[in-house]
């Protein structure tokens, strides 16, 4: 199966890939077992690094070797700073953004069972970092030949896709829960990729499979799909379903491995233009998704484009 979609010609356009969204700083602290309610753990290791949707995606992006711009608010404070200077050390360009004084850039603690993997997350956000439709920009969001946006700020999202069609390029939408004036959204975007539980939460359909033809049936999105954590990824293209299994990797922390997906599948689907084939993206997105979870935090595993292709035992595509 092949998407009725693909990136736009590079042309004379300065990127490959922008995203309008959320970053963040996090304090990940590691333990050694399960996080107990009203206990004592002492951290085996507690680090700063930056992280947030779409900030992640961008640097999963720069890394496989794509050019990629962020559009975005940092705080005004040392974490905004950090966030900032964190993506540009990364390869992805910040000239888009927003510096906004006296507010605090998002932060989180995050807490991982090194055992498992699995993390507890408790974040912040100033209401002044709000991006608003006035704020984006449409010379910014159509520099590139695909546009990522996440589901924090609805109306600027759809702003910023309504700008991307009127271009010829497409917007993919990393969605992870229901918000005010999502369908507006996912009305714009031609590739939805979903955390698990929002297809059942936006339909009210309990069963997933169901739940995913529901909300395909209801929006004209090219691709469907919802990230499985470590049984990989479900799509329906054209109504057929595409199940890929996630890749084994010795874990260490799973923040941000489904933004290191979406980095993923646009990086392949970069590579491979409209002749992709559904199947192969998925499992390039999963493979990224997968080999993120190596490190701690958000970013702490991005692989490179040859550690991707040797997992999936191929030849170098880049």
């Amino acid at each position: 199966m092949r998407l009725r979609v693909g990136p736009k010609p590079a042309g004379d356009l300065p990127f490959d890939v922008v995203g309008l969204g959320l970053n963040s700083v996090d304090l990940v602290a590691a333990i050694a077992g399960p996080l107990r309610p009203d206990g004592k753990h002492p951290a085996e290791t507690m680090r700063r690094v930056a992280g947030g949707q779409t900030a992640t995606a961008m640097a999963t992006c720069a890394k496989l070797g794509w050019r990629a711009r962020y559009v975005g608010h940092f705080g005004g404070d040392d974490n905004g700073r950090f966030s900032e200077s964190s993506l540009a050390d990364a390869g992805v360009d910040v000239s888009a953004c927003r510096r906004l004084p006296a507010t605090t850039n998002q932060f989180a603690i995050i807490m991982v069972d090194r055992q498992s993997g699995q993390r507890t997350i408790v974040w912040q956000r100033d209401p002044a970092l709000r991006m608003r439709t006035a704020d984006v920009e449409a010379e910014a969001v159509t520099a590139g030949r695909v546009l990522l946006v996440d589901c924090a700020e609805t109306e600027a999202a759809t702003e910023a896709a309504r700008f991307a069609r009127g271009a010829g390029i497409p917007t993919i939408i990393d969605v992870e829960r229901v918000r005010p004036k999502i369908e507006a959204l996912l009305d714009e975007v031609d590739v939805i990729i979903a955390a698990q539980a929002f297809p059942s939460a936006f339909t009210g359909v309990p069963d997933l499979g169901r739940a995913m033809r529901e909300l395909a049936s209801r929006f004209d999105a090219a691709l469907t799909a919802v990230t499985l954590g470590a049984e990989g990824s479900l799509a329906l293209v054209g109504g057929q379903e595409i199940r890929s299994p996630g890749r084994p990797v010795d874990i260490v922390d799973t923040t941000g491995a489904g933004d290191a997906f979406r980095g993923g599948f646009i990086a392949g689907w970069l590579a491979s233009g409209p002749q992709a084939e559904v199947g192969d993206l998925l499992a390039y997105a999963n493979a990224v998704g997968a080999l993120n979870c190596r490190g701690l935090g958000a970013r702490g595993g991005l692989p490179t484009a040859r550690e991707v292709d040797a997992l999936l035992g191929r030849a170098p595509s880049r």
